[in-house]
């Protein structure tokens, strides 16, 4: 599906006052250069400067969507400065998704060299709600109208971090047990086989949304949203749309770079893009849901995007 921008930007508009919000993961790609961005808005003696770029695009961006999803708190916890800078950048209605800062959510560090001693090593801060509410929540409390979803995303434990998928479960229920209310929370899970009743259960309890997520070792996200008990908050859904089950983000990002152009439709992302629209739709404003696509699932977000709404038009 073609990408039309000011038929985008009514749409996004449209569905947005319907509680629906999609958007976008992360907006920085030179590849949406003369479909979404204006180049001429950029450039320097000539040439589109990088650096100008990757400052100020959010403001154009915004000028189409009503949402995005910002990768940087994950790996960082946020400033206010940083936080202010984005929202100057957007109407007071966008909502942005937020991921937690990996400092929260990660039981060992991985060995990458940004861990630098620590890596390979058990994570002490590992679900520490004090420092949660004191280092990664309090910048937001001045935003908060502009927070969509504050996610919690856990890559994929293994039995060296957990023996049992309930163990988790019960670290989870404490955690949020000792959280402040009223923030739009969610997890999104890499292990399949957890995504189990009593998973579910212990989100519910505390009103926190499970992300439906399309990822290599996931189930597909249509396969997400048939389990019982998946829509584990009344007010808040929330989907992200990553990558083909099976496929590795190396791969993706070698397949699909620069991202100017869909290279490979899924149909079964983009009919669970379309349902999870129309569900969103006929909840009314008591619901408010969010979806995000990256542009490594079919090779260009926007036109993924495109694809779904005009899907859930004809659905």
């Amino acid at each position: 599906m073609p990408f039309e921008r000011e038929q985008m930007k009514l749409k996004a508009t449209e569905l947005a006052a319907q509680g629906v919000f999609i958007g976008t993961s992360s907006w920085k790609y030179e590849g949406w250069l003369n479909q979404l961005y204006a180049p001429a808005r950029y450039e320097y003696r000539g040439k589109v400067a990088t650096t100008r770029f990757e400052r100020s695009c959010l403001a154009e961006y915004a000028e189409v969507f009503k949402t995005v999803c910002v990768d940087a708190a994950y790996y960082t916890f946020p400033s206010e400065k940083y936080l202010d800078g984005l929202v100057a950048q957007v109407p007071s209605d966008f909502q942005f998704g937020f991921k937690v800062t990996d400092e929260i959510t990660v039981r060992k560090f991985p060995n990458l060299p940004r861990f630098g001693v620590r890596a390979g090593k058990p994570n002490e801060n590992f679900l520490n709600a004090d420092l949660f509410s004191r280092a990664f929540l309090k910048p937001y409390e001045h935003i908060h109208a502009n927070v969509g979803v504050v996610m919690f995303e856990f890559s994929r434990f293994y039995p060296s971090d957990y023996e049992h998928g309930r163990d988790f479960v019960a670290d989870l229920d404490k955690f949020f047990g000792n959280l402040p209310k009223g923030w739009p929370f969610a997890v999104e899970m890499r292990n399949k086989n957890w995504l189990a009743p009593g998973y579910f259960d212990c989100l519910s309890r505390h009103d926190i949304t499970h992300v439906l997520n399309s990822w290599d070792a996931m189930p597909p996200v249509s396969e997400q949203m048939s389990l019982p008990g998946s829509r584990t908050n009344p007010e808040l859904v929330a989907a992200r749309f990553l990558l083909k089950p099976g496929r590795k983000y190396e791969a993706a990002v070698k397949a699909f770079q620069p991202y100017d152009k869909t290279k490979e439709v899924n149909d079964e992302a983009r009919k669970a893009g379309a349902d999870l629209i129309n569900e969103g739709k006929a909840a009314g404003a008591k619901k408010k849901t969010l979806i995000f696509v990256n542009n490594r699932l079919e090779g260009n977000a926007l036109e993924t995007i495109s694809a779904m709404i005009e899907a859930s038009a004809t659905s």
